[in-house]
Parts: structure tokens; sequence; C-alpha cells
């Protein structure tokens, strides 16, 4: 039993691009299929793909690298808030990550967003993890 999905989530990305794997397959949830897309939108990773065949699913991840250097887009995930500790903010409060470069991935009262996007919408919530 994982007692922190989402950790175990970022760490699987995190391992797979250190060891520069093109791919990474991680149990689905619906937290990590919106953590996902939001890193998918941004540009973090090539693509995914959600794969039902077993009572709770996979998430396949094709990491994205620079073609010629081959240096990963993702530099750094770091876990914010924790079952243990967790880390809320308010509207007035939002995190930037690498002034504005990197991004944070939030849950707040509008779904799981960036913090870009709830600068927008005016919204607080749980910082889910830091992504540059």
């Amino acid at each position: 039993m994982i007692t922190d999905p989402i950790a175990d989530f970022l760490t699987r990305i995190r391992n797979a691009v250190s060891a520069n794997h093109r791919m990474v397959e991680v149990p689905a949830s619906n937290l990590k299929k919106d953590i996902t897309k939001i890193l998918f939108e941004k540009g973090y990773i090539l693509n995914y793909k959600f794969e039902d065949k077993t009572a709770q699913g996979t998430i396949k991840i094709a990491l994205k690298y620079h073609p010629v250097t081959k240096i990963p887009a993702i530099n750094k995930l770091d876990r914010i808030s924790t079952p243990g500790l967790r880390k809320y903010v308010g509207s007035d409060e939002l995190p930037r990550v690498m002034n504005g470069l990197g991004i944070a991935i939030m849950s707040t009262s509008k779904g799981v967003i960036s913090d870009k996007e709830a600068r927008k919408l005016n919204v607080g919530g749980e910082v889910i993890c830091y992504v540059s």
C-alpha cells in the first residue's frame, strides 16, 4: 500500500527522466490524470495515454527531451503538500516557481489547475507540486 500516491507518481516521472527513459507507466487516478493533462498542456511531457485494461487503469507518459542536446523538459519535480502536512495558500499568496519560469500545480475549488490559471481565476487552494 502506498501512503502518498501523488509522491509515487512524481517519483516515477523523476526517476524515468534521470534514467533518460522515453516512456513511464504509472497507476491511474483522477488526480494523476489531471496533473498529467496540465504537464502536457504546459509542454513538460510529449504525450500521454490513459489505459483502462485493469480495474485501476494506467497512465502511459511519453517524456520530452530536446532533440539535439537530449536535455529533459522536466528539470525538477517537488512535492509540496504531503498527507502529513498540507500546504494551502490564498489567492493573494499564490507561489511563483523560478520567478514565473516554472509552474505550481494546485487543487482548487475550480479543479486541478496551474498557478497562472489560479491567478486569472483569483482562487487559492492546496499546492500539490512545483514543476520546473
